[in-house]
């Protein structure tokens, strides 16, 4: 079968080149999500006021907890179509890819029926605010309604990714954002022959998007005959074996766990800013804003490390999986570091477009910029690592380490430290955490047992693999 254009051999050529030129579509993505979700705020807020902007934070938060699970199991599949790619087993590619799906969207047709039964126990357990609720509850049910189109859409560019096809999923989170961000003043204020709908708008908006990317994605799939697309008897996939369950929810679970973890951390983080009084916490948010950005290409290089290095673990390349390692971090290290350094310069004008330039949050935001921006270097580094080795089925060392990262460490620092410093006892505890959790990480790349694991596979995909793997490290998946 010829080779679609667009997917890279990420087996072949040179390693910086190839990983950066994988990880660009990535990092474009992922901007493009935080813009759209960025302008759909505004929308909300200058269209229906704060009460909704509100309710939209809120659904947004269970939202976020919902989807940490899919991209975990996602996360499991992505590796192991890139494992298969790289030995050229398109069967296993596909059965991976099946599994995924099926056990996803079938989770993800359940969450949505109960998602739209208990919304208002689930919101009143958030202790919404009582003038927020109505609005929260309209969204929110809307919201559900689109999990399982939502949940595959995330998939299909996942497991796109995980064959070596970045430019696909980045062209369909184009179309997404832009019907998003563009239907959102449509359906809020019922313009042209489409009725008003207010905050149920806004979420009809993201519905109608999601949609209609992951069928013309779906679409794009058999149109051009890639990779992991199912015809058949191949549809049998879609009823995951029991072998391929247990090895995508074991170690997806791992994956979705950090993401909570990081929830619950970020949590904390904010009750422990709160105290510090009104002018400190509206400087934190602004923060914040600007590290969503400076984080972004440690994650997109992170996502392409791991891509790029389950394809090598699969072709036995380990040669190359050691440089690909070593590209990622000097790539992470160039690209974050310039983002945090352009951020330093140029804060205050950002800074104005949220708080006002006269704010007395500024100075404030600015000195946790001086203090804190620069563990995004020293996180990218680490992500770089654990991509590496979750690519091999390593899960629960990057969870670990997270875990004692982010609470022994940075918030036993921030309240330890705290009568010693002051508020700088919060900002110091960032990198200091990210310095511990890369100590932790490159401590296990180079003395853990990551590259002697083996993947759980059925049976008949299980013997070809060993016979092609090298006795150094065997197949895995990552999570």
């Amino acid at each position: 079968m010829a080779q679609p254009p667009q997917r890279r051999d990420l087996t072949q050529g040179p390693i910086g080149r190839t990983l950066m030129l994988f990880a660009l579509p990535t990092l474009g993505s992922n901007i493009l999500q935080s813009l759209n979700g960025s302008i759909n705020a505004v929308w909300v807020g200058r269209f229906l006021g704060e009460s909704a902007l509100a309710a939209t934070s809120n659904a947004n938060i269970i939202m976020f907890l919902t989807f940490g699970a899919v991209f975990g199991f996602g996360m499991a599949a992505t590796v192991m179509i890139g494992q298969a790619i790289g030995r050229h087993d398109v069967d296993a590619a596909r059965r991976a890819f099946g599994s995924a799906v099926g056990l996803v969207i079938g989770g993800a047709v359940i969450v949505a029926i109960l998602g739209w039964l208990f919304a208002p126990d689930i919101l009143r357990l958030l202790a919404t605010p009582g003038d927020a609720m109505p609005l929260a509850l309209a969204y929110l049910r809307v919201i559900f309604l689109g999990v399982p189109a939502s949940m595959l859409l995330v998939l299909l560019m996942m497991g796109l990714r995980g064959s070596g096809d970045a430019m696909t999923p980045f062209w369909f989170m184009i179309l997404s954002a832009v019907l998003d961000a563009g239907l959102n003043p449509v359906f809020i204020l019922g313009l042209g022959p489409v009725p008003r709908m207010g905050i149920a708008g806004a979420a009809t908006a993201t519905l109608i998007a999601n949609h209609v990317a992951a069928i013309g994605l779906l679409a794009t799939l058999y149109i051009r005959d890639l990779p992991i697309r199912l015809r058949g008897r191949e549809f049998r996939y879609l009823l995951p074996e029991r072998e391929m369950m247990r090895t995508i929810v074991a170690k997806g679970l791992p994956m979705g766990a950090q993401m909570l973890v990081m929830s619950l951390g970020g949590l904390t983080m904010v009750g422990l800013v709160n105290r510090l009084g009104v002018d400190t916490a509206a400087a934190y948010g602004v923060s914040q804003q600007l590290w969503t950005y400076i984080q972004m290409p440690a994650m997109a290089i992170g996502a392409a490390v791991s891509a790029m290095a389950a394809q090598n673990i699969g072709a036995g390349a380990w040669d190359r999986v050691n440089g690909i390692t070593r590209a990622g971090l000097i790539w992470n290290c160039v690209i974050t570091g310039a983002m945090v350094g352009v951020v330093l310069l140029f804060d205050r004008p950002v800074m104005a477009l949220f708080v006002g330039g006269d704010s007395a949050a500024i100075p404030i935001a600015r000195h946790i910029q001086l203090i804190a921006s620069w563990n995004f270097v020293l996180f990218g580094m680490t992500m770089v690592i654990f991509a590496t080795v979750r690519a091999n089925g390593a899960v629960w060392a990057p969870l670990i380490a997270l875990i004692v990262a982010l609470y022994p460490v940075r918030i036993g620092f921030a309240l330890g430290l705290e009568p010693l410093l002051g508020g700088d006892a919060l900002w110091w505890s960032f990198p200091v955490g990210s310095a511990a959790a890369l100590a932790m990480a490159a401590a296990y790349f180079r003395w853990g047992n990551w590259r002697k694991g083996a993947l759980i596979r059925p049976r008949e995909v299980e013997e070809h693999a060993l016979a092609t793997a090298e006795p150094a490290g065997r197949l895995q998946p990552t999570g």
